[in-house]
């Protein structure tokens, strides 16, 4: 029997399924949290993600994917999606979808870059812009399961008008005891800023994260770049690369 159902709950992660839309919250001037009620949603761990898919009355289907922003709740889910300006699919999501529409997904996708709740661990979290989503997922999987795993999350984002989720990572409640936010901003920053503008720097990896004797597992997510530098400085400052678990993004 359990089998049985382990196997049905793995066929229909690979089936397009309708989901509705019944919320969306506005992060920044370009990014949106849509909140979707999905039927027969079989669960997510923290840091997978989900296909979107859109289909045209003359039939021309696209999909792009998407990092799930929230911990599992029962049959809801959310995705923060940021308007890219020539793109095809987060237009529609950010602009035009309303709240009691369908929009068509599948899902759960991914087992690598995945927070794993049973590890004691120390964690840190480093996320370039928009890919503070999935690690989102993991401080939120962490506060519903009562998770008291350090986390140290290092947010690199260009202006202050950029940051995701602003009241609740500012306002971390009881659930949250563990967690350390700092924002790193690379254009320009408040103005009782005690930091200068930059991109991530060695000294401030090493004081900000884990020592790497703590043996933390560390994910890293945002552009190219960003992930590439942040695992370099983590290699180089001894961290076990097979702690270190990366996902980047760019244009379809």
């Amino acid at each position: 029997m359990a089998r049985t159902a382990i196997s049905r709950r793995l066929t229909g992660r690979l089936l397009w399924q309708a989901s509705t839309l019944v919320e969306r919250r506005e992060e920044t001037g370009s990014a949106w949290t849509l909140v979707l009620d999905v039927p027969s949603w079989p669960g997510h761990s923290a840091g997978q993600h989900v296909d979107v898919r859109l289909t045209a009355e003359d039939g021309y289907s696209t999909q792009r994917s998407y990092s799930l922003a929230s911990a599992e709740d029962g049959n809801r889910i959310e995705l923060t999606v940021q308007r890219l300006a020539d793109g095809e699919v987060s237009p529609y999501l950010t602009d035009v979808l309303e709240v009691g529409e369908p929009l068509e997904l599948r899902g759960p996708v991914g087992g690598y870059f995945v927070w794993e709740p049973a590890d004691p661990s120390p964690v840190l979290l480093l996320g370039g812009g928009s890919g503070v989503v999935p690690l989102m997922s993991m401080i939120r999987t962490r506060r519903s399961l009562g998770s008291r795993a350090p986390f140290r999350l290092l947010y690199s984002v260009r202006a202050p008008g950029g940051r995701y989720y602003v009241p609740e990572l500012d306002c971390a409640g009881p659930g949250d005891a563990g967690l350390e936010v700092t924002y790193l901003y690379t254009r320009s920053a408040p103005e009782d800023s005690d930091r200068r503008p930059g991109r991530l720097a060695a000294g401030e990896l090493a004081a900000l994260g884990w020592p790497a004797e703590f043996e933390p597992a560390s994910f890293v997510c945002g552009p190219t770049g960003f992930v590439e530098r942040a695992a370099e400085l983590l290699v180089a400052q001894g961290h076990d690369p097979a702690r270190i678990r990366t996902e980047r993004f760019g244009p379809a």
